[in-house]
């Protein structure tokens, strides 16, 4: 969770104390924000959160996947797996044995 007085700086302090940022975010595991001219301009995590963040956003694009196919089956808008697998198999000239 970002600690706003404790994770944005301007991106001169940061230039300035490159390694005392790079510790903190590997101990905290929180992301920096940095500021340029007062404004929010970068945001800059360990590589480890970093990761962590993606796997978050594919697993939550995975549940959104499953929920709209869900939905669409719902409103009768999709195949049964026995016709998609019947297709698939009529696609590739697989034999059904």
């Amino acid at each position: 969770m970002l600690n706003l007085s404790r994770d944005i700086h301007s991106l001169t302090d940061f230039k300035r104390n490159t390694s005392e940022y790079v510790k903190q975010m590997k101990e905290t595991k929180d992301p920096v924000v940095l500021t340029v001219n007062g404004k929010a301009e970068l945001v800059v995590q360990d590589a480890e959160s970093y990761q962590a963040l993606l796997e978050v956003v594919d697993r939550i694009q995975t549940i959104e996947g499953i929920r709209r196919g869900l939905e669409q089956m719902a409103q009768g808008q999709g195949v049964s797996a026995a016709d998609a697998f019947a297709a698939m198999r009529q696609k590739f000239n697989i034999s059904n044995e």
